[in-house]
């Protein structure tokens, strides 16, 4: 008898600290989730945004061969290959923060590079790969490295499309066939870059670069090596005008 009682004892206290934990999860899955919900919306209101950055266990591949379109540091530059201020901009195509940044501060770089009062240097970098079911990060680097590659002329155009189509959270994201289509749309042909992963190594190895020089995730944006911490049209600008 006093076996069984014991015996049950136990079990309702496993039973109880299991009940508690799970209590105690469900109570952190709702911080963060309301965590994540306030930093979104302090993003929109114009403050940088830092999502955590990819395990460095997951940067560890072999340095590959630069694409041909890029700079020595691994930037895809859009404007005057000379320009004296340089906005550089750290993105991951899976990152819903760079997407709000490119809706929000696109117009305006666009314009800054058009009349030559600067030159911007992206970074596609690939630290969110847990957050599909694909390693999207990785792969959409990767297409944009051939398509910069293919005619960087009608690079931009490929970024702003990939972030209007940029999957759900968890999601596949665009497959493989889906990125060369669009290629295919402005008349490029990334067929055999896209299928043979050519860039995956280089993108693996820019990424870690980028880790190990202290950017902790993205959008991380800077001007002349700066970075902005309010990088809206009016916070660029300043920081721009404060540069030139």
């Amino acid at each position: 008898m006093g076996t069984t009682v014991s015996n049950n004892s136990k079990k309702k206290a496993q039973a109880a600290a299991a009940a508690l934990q799970g209590k105690k999860d469900k109570q952190r899955r709702t911080l963060i989730q309301v965590g994540v919900a306030v930093v979104l919306i302090v993003l929109i209101a114009g403050v940088g945004f830092f999502i955590v950055s990819k395990n460095s266990d997951d940067t560890t591949a072999t340095p590959a061969a630069a694409p041909s379109s890029v700079t020595a540091d691994g930037a895809i530059r859009i404007g005057n290959p000379d320009a004296a201020v340089v906005v550089t901009a750290v993105e991951d195509f899976q990152c819903p923060a760079c997407k709000q940044f490119e809706s929000i501060s696109g117009e305006t770089l666009s314009e800054l590079i058009a009349d030559n009062t600067i030159a911007v240097d992206y970074k596609p970098i690939a630290i969110l790969d847990r957050m599909s079911s694909t390693n999207y990060s990785t792969r959409a680097a990767n297409a944009s490295l051939c398509v910069a590659d293919a005619d960087i002329t009608q690079w931009p155009a490929w970024h702003t499309f990939m972030f209007e189509q940029q999957p759900a959270e968890g999601g596949a994201g665009l497959s493989d066939e889906e990125l060369i289509n669009m290629a295919q749309l402005m008349q490029l042909d990334i067929a055999s870059c896209v299928n043979s992963g050519t860039y995956t190594d280089y993108v693996t190895s820019q990424t870690k670069a980028v880790l190990d020089d202290g950017v902790t995730g993205t959008p991380t944006v800077s001007v002349n090596g700066t970075v902005v911490s309010n990088p809206t049209p009016d916070g660029l600008r300043a920081a721009i005008a404060a540069a030139q």
